[in-house]
């Protein structure tokens, strides 16, 4: 049984970005649960279908990841055509996409953050490495899996890494490398689930430790001490707030070993797949797959 009739909802999925395979795995994921739980559900892959008959629906489940998805381009579009979707709305989800943009917000209101330098065609790496020391990682600032990101450790990475994230975004920045441990806080109706310690086979959690490899350790909820969670979670609800975002999304951060905190990056629309994050700390909870994607629908009626 569920809540309310929620009327005919659209889960949308696929699209155009370079993270289309997996939206297609989340959205999948969530139209199982929203049929197991008996909501009137329907997949609306935004790259071959009309987005006009949108209007035909009540609410829009958003499953769609990196441009055009999570940027806020298809939530004003929801919000010109009057239909409530879950999520964060147009300028939020704009905020959260675009790394460079929210983490001047946070430098702003003296939430951590790791020091960055925006980069342009003329940029080198010697001035850069000055401020930042290597290594450090070059970022196109929309993008989300993590693709688009290089760690540098030489020249030749820096014009490499430089070149191939100007193919995904026109910014591109540097940022310091942090090194100590990969947390991450998920939210959930404003409030915070169970800390994920992230542990990777390789480097840093890349695209392929999200969502290909099985060596990737996660462990929730997290072995750290209650001080450090009380600010890992007061902290990412600043960090969340900041950017205008509510009803659910992941904050990813670095704590290095003086347990100093680094905000990284906002996650507006999470994955939703076996791999994903969210369900995890939702489950250590107590809150079934199911009753989360039921959860996340609620928050689009508030």
């Amino acid at each position: 049984m569920t809540r309310r009739s929620y009327g005919r909802v659209a889960v949308l999925m696929g699209g155009t970005s370079n993270e289309r395979e997996i939206s297609l795995q989340s959205g999948h994921a969530v139209l199982n649960a929203l049929k197991d739980s008996s909501v009137d559900a329907y997949i609306f892959d935004t790259s071959n279908q009309d987005l006009d008959n949108l209007k035909k629906f009540d609410c829009a489940f958003i499953c769609l990841h990196g441009k055009d998805g999570e940027d806020g381009k298809i939530q004003k579009y929801l919000d010109q055509i009057n239909l409530r979707y879950t999520g964060s709305d147009a300028k939020a989800s704009a905020y959260g996409m675009d790394k460079y943009k929210s983490k001047e917000i946070w430098v702003s209101l003296k939430i951590p953050t790791p020091h960055f330098l925006k980069l342009n065609d003329q940029s080198v790496f010697e001035d850069v490495n000055k401020k930042l020391n290597h290594p450090f990682f070059i970022k196109a600032s929309n993008s989300g899996s993590s693709i688009g990101v290089y760690k540098i450790t030489s020249k030749e990475q820096f014009h490499k890494a430089y070149e191939e994230a100007k193919k995904i975004d026109d910014i591109v920045f540097a940022e310091k490398k942090i090194s100590g441990r990969e947390l991450t806080v998920p939210i959930l109706n404003n409030c915070t689930l169970p800390v994920i310690e992230i542990i990777p086979k390789g480097e840093f959690y890349n695209y392929e430790a999200k969502y290909l490899r099985e060596d990737t350790k996660f462990i929730c909820p997290a072995e750290i001490q209650d001080t450090l969670k009380k600010e890992l979670n007061k902290i990412s609800l600043a960090a969340f707030e900041s950017i205008g975002c509510k009803g659910w999304g992941r904050v990813d951060f670095i704590v290095d070993s003086f347990s100093k905190i680094y905000v990284i990056e906002i996650n507006t629309i999470p994955g939703m797949t076996s791999h994903s994050l969210v369900p995890l700390s939702a489950r250590i909870n107590g809150i079934s797959f199911n009753q989360l994607v039921i959860e996340i629908l609620e928050s689009a009626y508030a």
